[in-house]
């Protein structure tokens, strides 16, 4: 009874506090904030403190939650608790310095399918809101998890039969195995094929975070946030704690599947830092493509995924499964 006590509490720790719900909160926010002060220094502008995502999410806590009469109440307020909670669930999956709260021989699916519950979430409560301005936000939602899963889907595969064929199963879908797999051999990222499944997953993010330029389904300028127009006070901070949760989840998935040998042979706590390390240059490096690139128009998202994007990710495929 005692051991059962033991490990619900620890798994509890480990899902409100490290690699869980404290750890995404504090890490994701400072993540957003070097992002926007990164951007703001590329453009010329001294931007807003890195901590400025700590004092938008506390004063929306103090707002008042406004709930439209054509809403349905229930929908509209759980769905940014729901999306939040999938990637809570997504990091705990994820391995850091061969460290991860859940595992198994499937992870990467698992993975694959908790990313569509925050979209999915954001389109149920804008559907819920019943104002026309989400209705065209949540339509452009949708044409961009469709143009992001293929080249996502495929940048996965490439890694999986990547590493399958050195552990000789064919396809290797373990997140864990992966990890140890460049503990070994090196990180992915390191291997000529692998580049441009890298460069892809690099591109897929700023798409899956719905970061400029990929910001179609919540521009400012042409549909008044899109999506989120009818939300405020505290949903309205968790959906923007998510997205800040979102772009750490996604880069540490990417830490973890191309650059998963780094730090071998270190602590355990320095192996962490390296990892956050590792999590905010390739921040940077999509950054770069929020400060340099214009808004794309929702028609383009789609051409540019299934067509560079994919086309990038299908090469590395192409070579890892003939082994070249």
């Amino acid at each position: 009874m005692t051991s059962i006590l033991l490990n619900a509490l620890q798994y509890l720790g480990y899902i409100l506090i490290f690699p869980g719900f404290l750890f995404c909160f504090v890490c994701g926010m400072l993540l957003c904030g070097i992002d926007r002060k990164l951007v703001a220094r590329m453009q010329k502008r001294v931007g807003p403190p890195i901590l400025q995502p700590f004092y938008d999410f506390f004063k929306l806590c103090g707002k008042e939650t406004i709930i439209p009469d054509a809403a349905s109440r229930t929908t509209f307020l759980a769905a940014p608790l729901v999306g939040l909670a999938a990637l809570v669930v997504i990091q705990l999956f994820v391995p850091i310095h061969g460290f991860s709260a859940f595992y198994g021989m499937a992870d990467v699916i698992v993975i694959l399918y908790l990313l569509l519950i925050p979209a999915l979430a954001s389109i149920l409560g804008a559907a819920a809101s019943g104002s026309p301005y989400a209705g065209i936000g949540l339509s452009r939602e949708m044409v961009t998890i469709i143009s992001c899963e293929l080249p996502l889907v495929l940048i996965l595969l490439a890694i999986a039969k990547t590493v399958g064929n050195a552990l000789g199963t064919g396809l290797c879908f373990s997140l864990s195995a992966i990890a140890d797999y460049q503990l070994v051999h090196g990180s992915l990222i390191t291997k000529a094929r692998m580049i441009p499944a890298a460069i892809a997953m690099l591109l897929v993010i700023p798409g899956e975070t719905g970061n400029h330029p990929f910001d179609a389904a919540e521009a400012e300028t042409e549909i008044c946030e899109g999506m989120l127009a009818e939300y405020s006070g505290g949903p309205l901070a968790v959906f923007k704690l998510s997205h800040a949760v979102k772009m750490l989840t996604l880069t540490s998935l990417f830490v973890a599947l191309f650059l998963g040998g780094v730090g071998t042979g270190i602590t355990a706590v320095d192996g962490v830092v390296v990892f956050i390390l590792c999590v905010i240059v390739t921040a940077v490096s999509i950054s770069f493509v929020h400060a340099v690139t214009a808004r794309l128009k929702i028609e383009q998202i789609f051409k540019y995924y299934w067509t560079v994007v994919s086309g990038l990710a299908l090469v590395s495929l192409v070579l890892a499964w003939y082994g070249l």
